[in-house]
């Protein structure tokens, strides 16, 4: 261990207590004071096992059977449990992912800082502890007056949740913080002061940062060093420029070529396959079957981590070969796409109203036969009231929604069946539009059955064909949705929706939850679909990388109102709005954070 780590992890395992396969293996990792590390890769990686592993906790059915954790100097397999307990929340914070389900909704703010002082600041007065709670709130740029302090989470936007928890994070002056995905789902302007807020108190506290993503643009941002996770190893670590730029394994490779580029200069590409679970993980190197490089030797020999020289290692046979690779190709979303002359959805003055409170002003739009056209905004800017009110999911609305040239019912329930079918909705959260008690099969049938009721003869063949269509195999359908990935269960909601042969898909935020590479695929997709069946898109987003590789044009809203329209290449190159210039400018970007890029505009 190093003077100056605060962090020494060394030889950790962690197993399944029942089987004794390893969650993660083979963990040796150092953070010092003041620094950040963050630590990426695709769910299941591991990632968060190591993150709880510096809190002295191992999740249930699972055990710690090698290695050790020293925070601080202490090893934590030597401490009791109220030793664990004092330590956590004292010297080693954690910023949840969720804060909404991790800030108690029963108690006020003010309530729920002071508690993590009393329990680790027994010393201080109740004045000093009442000023402390100022303090850390001032900290992390929330108000820190009576008013604010009296509210309970609930009436907190979930950008100022995640800075709370960020304030009870660094109340006690911890030497130590595991960040775990504390800006998933969060807008970019809200995810850029939440990262501005850690990056800052880390580095004015000294406080070693682990930051556990899976978004590599986050941790371009905001890292000093980088580790790469797979099938429960860290297969390359190393300084974020030499990781970033100049790659050495054919994962890291990959996993970078599929961020997507808000220069618009490559398009993304997805992993082929799935990533090895516990149990399931492939003799030699895990990363094999997936490796254009793969040789005997990988399907054989575990490799060994070499040092690269600079704080740079890897572990893989082929790294060399790795690195003299030519980056894989796109599905081809960049340039110009064919766009039918017919309009398939209109949007005429359309206000939107939740009882008293007014949503959405004067709201118009066309979408043409196999345009994709975005929406982007921030949190609470209506996006997602649009897009429902376009399926005929919110019908308390005036104005005027159109497929082709017939006014449709504000409610759904009151639409013609062909109407329905032509507009399909995808939700956000796979896991919870997917009924838990169906089979994927007995999902797609209904849907089936309920747009070609005379043709259930031929159900399974059909099941399959919807399935086949989305890169899924014809044996999901026996398979319950618990017993898929998350992109396997997205992939789903896609081909139920598409079972009904619509003309008009709404996504929204269909990938906020993904991990890079599964996002990359669900986006070539959405793009073979398009050319395949002529479909069109309304796609719902806050991420606008993601739409310079998918959409054709964009239209950008705030406060229910749109305030800039346009084409992709004239909202990412010239954008009018200070609104717009201002989500761009808080855009994540690899190229932007490493100085490869000029810095958009505005």
């Amino acid at each position: 261990m190093s003077d100056a780590a605060v962090v020494d992890v060394s030889g950790l395992r962690i197993e399944l207590g029942r089987t004794g396969n390893d969650i993660v293996a083979e963990i040796d990792l150092e953070v010092v004071a003041g620094e950040v590390l963050g630590l990426v890769g695709e769910s299941g990686s591991g990632k968060t096992t190591i993150g709880m592993a510096l809190l002295g906790h191992v999740r249930g059915g699972g055990r710690q059977t090698a290695g050790d954790v020293v925070i601080d100097g202490r090893n934590l397999g030597g401490l009791s449990e109220n030793e664990l307990r004092r330590l956590r929340g004292g010297v080693v914070s954690y910023i949840p992912q969720d804060p909404g389900t991790s800030l108690n909704p029963a108690l006020r703010i003010g309530i729920q800082l002071t508690e993590t002082l009393d329990a680790h600041a027994r010393d201080r007065s109740a004045e000093q502890k009442a000023e402390r709670v100022r303090e850390a709130l001032e900290e992390v740029a929330l108000p820190s007056d009576d008013l604010f302090l009296r509210r309970y989470p609930h009436q907190l936007s979930g950008g100022q949740q995640q800075r709370v928890a960020i304030a009870m994070a660094f109340a006690n002056r911890p030497k130590v913080i595991v960040c775990d995905e504390p800006t998933t789902g969060l807008d970019v302007t809200t995810q850029s002061r939440v990262l501005e807020t850690i990056r800052d108190l880390c580095r004015s506290h000294q406080v070693a940062a682990l930051y556990v993503t899976h978004d590599l643009a986050v941790v371009a941002e905001l890292a000093d060093r980088v580790a790469v996770m797979y099938a429960g190893r860290i297969i390359e670590s190393g300084p974020r420029e030499r990781i970033f730029a100049a790659p050495r394994h054919p994962y890291t490779r990959r996993l970078l070529r599929a961020v997507p580029d808000i220069a618009g200069k490559r398009t993304v590409v997805g992993i082929p396959g799935r990533a090895a679970l516990p149990g399931n993980r492939p003799e030699g190197c895990a990363f094999h079957p997936r490796c254009p490089l793969a040789t005997d030797e990988s399907r054989t020999v575990a490799p060994p981590v070499v040092e690269l020289g600079g704080g740079h290692s890897v572990r893989c046979h082929n790294h060399e070969a790795s690195f003299r690779q030519p980056p894989p190709e796109g599905a081809g979303q960049l340039g110009e796409r064919a766009i039918g002359d017919d309009v398939v959805l209109t949007v005429d003055n359309l206000d939107a109203h939740y009882g008293a409170s007014h949503a959405l002003f004067a709201i118009d739009l066309e979408v043409r036969r196999q345009e994709c056209l975005a929406l982007v905004g921030e949190s609470g800017s209506g996006k997602t009231t649009l897009a429902r009110s376009v399926a005929g999911l919110h019908q308390f609305y005036t104005g005027e929604v159109r497929l082709g040239g017939d006014v449709l019912e504000p409610s759904a329930r009151s639409r013609s069946r062909e109407a329905r079918k032509q507009i399909q909705y995808v939700f956000q959260n796979p896991y919870a539009s997917l009924n838990p008690r169906r089979t994927i099969g007995q999902s797609i049938a209904r849907q089936l059955q309920l747009f070609f009721p005379g043709d259930r003869a031929d159900s399974g063949r059909r099941v399959a064909e919807c399935l086949e269509r989305v890169a899924l195999s014809a044996s999901a359908a026996s398979r319950f949705p618990d017993q898929l990935s998350g992109g396997e269960r997205q992939r789903v909601a896609i081909a139920r929706a598409l079972a009904a042969e619509p003309s008009l898909l709404v996504c929204d935020e269909v990938t906020s939850a993904l991990d890079v590479s599964v996002q990359a695929a669900i986006i070539e997709l959405l793009g073979e679909l398009r050319k395949e069946m002529g479909l069109s898109l309304l796609f719902i987003t806050h991420d606008l990388a993601l739409i310079r590789t998918i959409a054709d044009r964009v239209m950008v809203m705030t406060q229910g109102k749109i305030v800039e329209h346009g084409t992709v290449t004239s909202i990412f190159t010239a954008p009018s709005a200070e609104y717009t210039r201002k989500l761009l400018a808080n855009t994540p970007s690899i190229e932007v954070a490493l100085g490869h890029a000029a810095a958009p505009a505005g």
